[in-house]
């Protein structure tokens, strides 16, 4: 592995490892225009490769993140891999240079909120792991930042190199939708007394006004909801002094608005309104059966009704209505999220270093500087996290 970071970044066609008889034929697209080329072969490896976790490795999603998050300080320098021309692994990365040393990342931060590669199934998945691994190596970073990595992600499919992983003990709930909602109600998964308190929740929401629940199909109307939702998670953040510079970030709207509206990038939308007036909305990934929620989104003065719990299980009755039969919940595994969890896959945070540049921001900076950062955060007073938040 390099020790300097010194070789650049280039639209290079070098080759790899061999797999059965044949080459692995590595490229490096640094170009949007590259990556726009790659959209079919992207597609068609996506749907015969692709397991539903990788839902934010999908072409469409990183297009519109594209579009709102790639800068001019942030290089593409996606890894792509053909056997006999058959384009059979991609790894969709970042390049930039934070603190004086060249650093590697997924594509999709911070919006993305699972980090993997695509790689084709069968006997060649370790080689064709192996020469991705084989060509990050030789671009000539001090460091690999490899964010929210499942232990069931493709990249685990092969041994790690070294030992990367950061402080951080987060884990994604998922809900077994079968056992979470029936045709009349929630499903066996809930006592008898939760399902009683659903049907208050209910009565108790009524009286409030005419509630009326949609799901708006991929179009104008979900996009609006979208924008709708992030400016109540705006709201609700702000009264409750939660730091979210994800949230408050203008692109973050802007990026749901985008994909809300188009069908390819698997976004739907559950909503409740009372009076007509949105007061509950998620946004939620569909992908092979899956169900990945994103954005919960609930307004303030509905907690006597439960709005919450209501809106989760409204979201899983759509999901479910859609076919899908899980529903992944995400990290972190908030309590709330825990009541409606039949179980959790680890998520970790790495972080590979190939050079003593690389040695030191992976100690330092991210195994030291940024956990200490984000817990003094935590305890800072109220007030001053909301005008942090403002500004």
């Amino acid at each position: 592995m390099p020790e300097s970071a010194t070789s650049p970044i280039a639209n290079e066609i070098f080759a790899g490892s061999r797999v059965s008889g044949s080459d692995v034929e590595i490229s490096i697209v640094t170009t949007l225009d590259g990556f726009e080329a790659l959209e079919k072969e992207w597609n068609d490896l996506f749907e015969r490769a692709a397991t539903p976790q990788q839902v934010f490795q999908r072409h469409a999603f990183l297009r519109y993140w594209a579009r709102h998050y790639l800068d001019a300080r942030t290089q593409l320098s996606i890894i792509a891999g053909r056997i006999d021309g058959r384009l059979a692994t991609l790894w969709p990365l970042v390049r930039y240079r934070r603190l004086g040393i060249e650093v590697l990342s997924f594509m999709g931060a911070p919006v993305a909120q699972f980090g993997d590669v695509l790689v084709e199934a069968g006997d060649n998945r370790a080689a064709l792991l192996q020469a991705g691994w084989t060509a990050l190596a030789s671009l000539g970073v001090d460091l690999f930042e490899a964010r929210r990595v499942r232990t069931d992600a493709a990249l685990c499919g092969c041994p790690l190199p070294g030992i990367a992983i950061l402080p951080g003990d987060l884990k994604a709930p998922f809900a077994n939708l079968s056992w979470r909602i029936l045709p009349d109600g929630l499903g066996v998964a809930y006592s008898p007394r939760e399902r009683s308190n659903h049907r208050r929740r209910l009565r108790r929401l009524n009286e409030r006004g005419v509630v009326t629940f949609s799901e708006p199909e991929p179009g104008p109307e979900a996009s609006a909801a979208a924008a709708t939702a992030i400016t109540i998670k705006r709201t609700w953040l702000l009264e409750n002094a939660i730091l979210s510079q994800t949230v408050m970030d203008n692109r973050f709207q802007a990026f749901f608005e985008d994909v809300a509206g188009d069908a390819a990038t698997g976004l739907r939308v559950s909503s409740i309104a009372c009076d007509g007036r949105p007061i509950g909305i998620d946004l939620a990934f569909d992908c092979k059966g899956h169900t990945f929620g994103h954005v919960l989104a609930a307004a303030s003065g509905y907690e006597r009704e439960g709005l919450g719990r209501l809106l989760i299980h409204r979201t899983f009755a759509a999901a479910a209505d859609r076919g899908n039969r899980v529903f992944d919940l995400l990290a972190p595994a908030d309590e709330y999220k825990m009541q409606h969890a039949d179980g959790l896959v680890a998520v970790s945070d790495n972080a590979f270093a190939f050079s003593w540049r690389g040695r030191l921001m992976r100690t330092l900076v991210l195994a030291r500087l940024q956990p200490m950062a984000k817990a003094w955060a935590k305890r800072l007073p109220a007030g001053l996290l909301r005008r942090l938040v403002l500004r």
